[in-house]
């Protein structure tokens, strides 16, 4: 069996993958309003109002603890002259080869959130597909983006 890659994500990462896990749980919220508003208006059961915003909860406390940690612990990549190896998933690994010879381009890709922690995803994209390595320190992507290039420019120089 392959070794699993060796490079991993920065360490900001978990705090990103945190507050965008409390963002996105304003969404989760508004389940729970919704069916309060419900409630009032058609006269619905109470005790479900109770279940609903403990699942929310839970589901809340989840995406900003445990989750960010999963991630971080389980993203790895590699750079080599002739692939990518892409290595990451919870409960489902997925190993991903990424052939030097099937890139056509790459980029970086930094939100607000991601710019406050000094982040960047890098981007890497083929005819069929396009894959992500994220939360890359900023210095380190336009670092990794820069090598891809070159490499993915040299072979194509060699076919």
């Amino acid at each position: 069996m392959q070794t699993i890659p060796s490079h991993q994500l920065d360490g900001k990462a978990v705090s990103y993958w945190r507050w965008s896990g409390l963002l996105g749980s304003v969404l989760y919220w508004l389940v729970p309003l919704a069916y309060y508003g419900a409630m009032r208006l058609w006269n619905w059961p109470g005790w479900i109002l109770s279940i609903i915003i403990v699942l929310v909860l839970l589901i809340t406390l989840l995406d900003i603890t445990v989750i960010p940690n999963i991630l971080w612990k389980t993203w790895r990549y590699d750079v080599s002259e002739h692939q990518i190896d892409l290595y990451h998933g919870m409960f489902i690994k997925y190993r991903t080869l990424i052939p030097m010879v099937r890139i056509q381009h790459v980029d970086t890709v930094q939100g607000p959130l991601m710019r406050h922690f000094g982040i960047s995803t890098v981007t890497v994209s083929t005819a069929a597909d396009e894959y992500e390595i994220p939360a890359l320190a900023d210095d380190v992507a336009a670092e990794l983006r820069e090598k891809i290039s070159v490499l993915a420019r040299v072979v194509d120089e060699d076919v």
